[in-house]
């Protein structure tokens, strides 16, 4: 992931040639502690989207259009942060000390916001007798105990010769067998499997493959593909697939869909978190400094989206009209932007986040910081 995207090469010269520096370096090559710009750009980003699918919710009955692109959103945003999670958790092991951190940096906000999130349904009527239940993650708590689960796995993925086959396979497999339950969302666990592992297969060769001229061209044409069978697609398939959740049998589909349709989404998916990587910008911009909060915006906004529908704000006949759509769409993206400054970091810290945290947003987690 370079490119202006890529980084302007080095003035230093070696015997007969110039050196480029590696933009995607380890950390022992960087300075300790320097944040890669380009994976924070790419977490503000990624996270506006899943602000913006959640907005578009209440707004999906009736128009084909707003279903349109929740159903491509929903194809790539959670597989991109769970690639990048796969790619950052190349090293990991399960040492005491960062076993330690992986309690503080996603347990720990786990139970917070899943306490939280309970009261909250209570609150609005949504469940008034629902007990709080670590088993059972409610709204965005689920990818939390999903990255606490992967992460502890991925020691063993790298004694594996064929990871990514023997992580589709468990995918497959999971889409057969309804018996799995809610438990720590076992489902999502292992149908999104496949994206983590393949995340740990990367290398910064990768990335820079993706940020190449060539593949930044050809992704236009695969967006605006992409984009005309979501619309071709909202009447004639379930966009339930791309949330990876439920077996076929839950979605009511023959058994031998689940097996072939992870296959789909899994090339789908894949194929759209290299087109959105592509145009991420690699340099310092305006963004950069929010990526470092996305964790905060991931768990807090969940709050503002489903208290927007208890409190009626999708009511207004405007609101289902295309200028209600663009105004929904602005509010829910600068609400997100908010949720990820600085300001509310630091007033959230004590929980979702340490200096040494492994969740979403921190600088040796699974996402922006380069180790």
């Amino acid at each position: 992931m370079s490119a202006d995207a890529t980084p302007v090469p080095v003035a230093t010269r070696a015997p007969e040639r110039q050196q480029q520096p590696l933009p995607f370096a380890r950390a022992s090559a960087r300075r300790a502690g320097e944040r890669v710009p380009f994976f924070d750009n790419a977490k503000y980003l990624a996270i506006v989207l899943v602000a913006a699918g959640h907005a578009w919710e209440p707004l999906r009955e009736g128009s084909r259009a707003v279903t349109a692109l929740y159903m491509l959103v929903y194809a790539f945003h959670m597989p991109v942060f769970i690639v990048l999670c796969g790619y950052f958790s190349r090293d990991w092991h399960a040492s005491t000390e960062r076993l330690a951190r992986l309690v503080r940096g996603v347990a720990v906000p786990y139970v917070v916001f899943e306490v939280a999130y309970t009261l909250f349904v209570r609150w609005a009527g949504d469940g008034p007798d629902r007990p709080v239940s670590l088993l059972d993650p409610l709204y965005l708590t689920w990818f939390l105990a999903a990255l606490f689960l992967w992460r502890l796995t991925s020691p063993l993925w790298r004694l594996l010769r064929w990871p990514l086959p023997f992580a589709l396979a468990i995918a497959m497999l999971a889409t057969l067998s309804p018996s799995i339950g809610n438990d720590l969302a076992l489902q999502r666990v292992l149908q999104f499997l496949p994206y983590f592992v393949l995340g740990l297969l990367l290398r910064p060769e990768h990335f820079r493959l993706v940020r190449r001229r060539a593949v930044r061209v050809l992704a236009l044409p695969v967006w605006a593909g992409a984009l005309a069978v979501a619309y071709w697609a909202v009447p004639r398939m379930n966009y339930a697939w791309f949330f990876h959740s439920e077996s076929a049998e839950a979605l009511a589909a023959p058994a031998w869909y689940g097996p072939l349709m992870t296959l789909v989404t899994f090339g789908c998916s894949t194929v759209l978190v290299a087109c959105f990587l592509a145009w991420v910008p690699g340099r310092r911009t305006w963004c950069t400094v929010l990526g470092a909060g996305t964790l905060y915006g991931f768990l807090l906004h969940g709050f503002v989206a489903q208290g927007a529908k208890y409190l009626g704000w999708y009511d207004p006949a405007w609101i289902r009209r295309p200028l209600g759509e663009i105004t929904v769409t602005l509010v829910a993206a600068a609400v997100m932007t908010a949720l990820c400054t600085p300001a509310v970091q630091r007033v959230f810290g004590w929980v979702a986040h340490s200096r040494r945290a492994y969740a979403l947003p921190g600088r040796e987690h699974g996402f922006g910081h380069n180790r």
